[in-house]
């Protein structure tokens, strides 16, 4: 809840770095170093300057009055401090100030009059300020800024993520508050809901099945949005998050032994509905990491049974709670020629066997947004192997997709597909692995039609369904 403090003439900083003195002269002792958005009460005027008291410092003392703007709080002047906000809501670096007004605002205009506007744009300019404080090289005023709004009631929380980087977050009261309203638009439901849902502000040490309950509500909130009552640019924005989250909640599903087909699907459709023409460039990395999200769960819409082959793929629960195992057979051995374990999801549908029955391939996805392959191959010792193979170098902080993408007939290669971020880092690449060379890639591209490989030997049910094509 945004504060204010109650005062018969009130003033607002207007400039960084505006001295409060001690006396109404340019030399008198500095008491302290205002900032743009500090709320003043003033008491006096002598000369050029105001005699005022700050309640957040508490500190009573001399700024000059061309440093500040009296605010009147009647009614009659509400419609004026709106219009002041209006014009501060796009302005970088004046967020603070922005905000200020919004409090001026709230305690000037009666309660009737308060529609959902002020708190969508409170909450815009207080995301904002979050983003610019949370970059690498965030300027000095940006951490003023907080201390500065922080008087106003406005709350942010610091999230420490595994790789030691921070990201600073608002804690969403104003956009919660543009949800409660019966009279919200579209387009402020909608940019509510994407600031509230954003996964980069979820706490990475949430518990599990917390966080289960926090994605079913992420997608309740995304859905009250009508997607055709947006602009071009919003309506993009909720169909990519959309696809992000619906991708999380497939993953849940198949953890909780729900079926996973109607979330993992949900997640194609929203991804298949963005408009690629219509992102910016910010809007495109969202993208990229909602269908990096989607392609780790794609296996998760699949109904059916893996294909035919010389060779089959089994599961059965292993001997631990949550544990599934995986067993490799043929049509000549009575017992399993390879079996391996795992805690993650196993997407049985994923299975391949190649032509000559010496190679297999299946999709586990351990983690949420990060899905292996497992590699079955027969070694010359008349051996079964099974390894798995990451979407780059293992990495609890990373999120990415490894993916079959064709056998090479008589040369022992496979083609395969990798998409992921690692700290920060894109990555897509498709290889030609070599099977029996501890799979080091033996030729790769950022395109698949730069590795000849893959114009012959791609595999036909990858191309029609991978998103990494897209």
């Amino acid at each position: 809840m945004i504060a204010v403090l109650a005062a018969t003439t009130l003033a607002i900083v207007t400039q960084d770095n505006a001295a409060l003195r001690a006396a109404p002269s340019g030399g008198a002792a500095q008491h302290a170093q205002l900032a743009a958005g500090d709320l003043l009460e003033v008491r006096g005027e002598r000369f050029d300057f105001l005699q005022v008291y700050d309640h957040r410092r508490e500190r009573a003392g001399y700024v000059r009055a061309t440093q500040v703007r009296s605010v009147p709080v009647s009614e009659a002047e509400a419609p004026q401090l709106m219009a002041v906000v209006r014009f501060l809501r796009d302005t970088p670096g004046a967020e603070a100030l922005g905000i200020a007004y919004v409090a001026a605002y709230l305690k000037a205009a009666p309660a009737k009059a308060i529609n959902a506007e002020p708190f969508d744009l409170l909450g815009v300019m207080a995301e904002r300020l979050a983003r610019r404080a949370s970059a690498p090289a965030a300027p000095k005023a940006a951490t003023v800024a907080l201390e500065t709004v922080a008087q106003y009631g406005v709350r942010f929380t610091s999230l420490a993520a595994r790789d030691g980087s921070m990201t600073l977050c608002y804690d969403g009261d104003a956009f919660r508050r543009v949800l409660a309203q019966p009279g919200a638009t579209n387009e402020e439901q909608a940019r509510a809901a994407l600031a509230l849902t954003r996964t980069d502000c979820i706490d990475p040490a949430l518990p599990a099945r917390e966080r289960v309950a926090l994605n079913a509500w992420r997608v309740l909130t995304l859905d009250r949005a009508d997607a055709t009552q947006l602009s071009a640019t919003t309506r993009q924005r909720l169909h990519a998050r959309r696809a992000a989250v619906w991708a999380s909640v497939a993953f849940d599903r198949s953890r909780l032994g729900e079926a996973p087909q109607a979330a993992a699907q949900r997640a194609l459709d929203e991804l298949a509905a963005v408009d690629r023409s219509q992102l910016s460039a910010d809007d495109r990395l969202a993208y990229d990491e909602a269908a990096l999200r989607v392609g780790a769960a794609r296996w998760a819409a699949q109904t059916g049974a893996a294909p035919a082959a010389k060779l089959s793929v089994m599961t059965q629960r292993g001997d631990d709670p949550g544990q599934t195992c995986v067993t490799l057979h043929d049509a000549k051995h009575a017992a399993a020629l390879a079996r391996r374990c795992t805690y993650g999801t196993v997407w049985p549908a994923s299975a391949r066997v190649a032509a000559d029955g010496r190679t297999a391939v299946l999709a586990v996805q351990p983690l949420d947004a990060w899905t292996e392959l497992w590699v079955f191959r027969l070694q010359r010792n008349g051996r079964w192997t099974v390894d798995a193979l990451p979407p780059a170098a293992a990495s609890e902080t990373g999120i990415g997709y490894i993916e079959f993408a064709g056998f090479v007939p008589g040369q022992a290669r496979l083609l395969v597909a990798r998409e992921s971020r690692i700290g920060g880092q894109w990555q897509r690449r498709f290889e030609v692995l070599k099977l029996d060379g501890g799979y080091a890639a033996e030729r790769w591209a950022s395109a698949p039609e730069k590795v000849a490989a893959f114009s012959r030997w791609t595999d036909a049910d990858w191309k029609q369904g991978s998103v990494i094509l897209r």
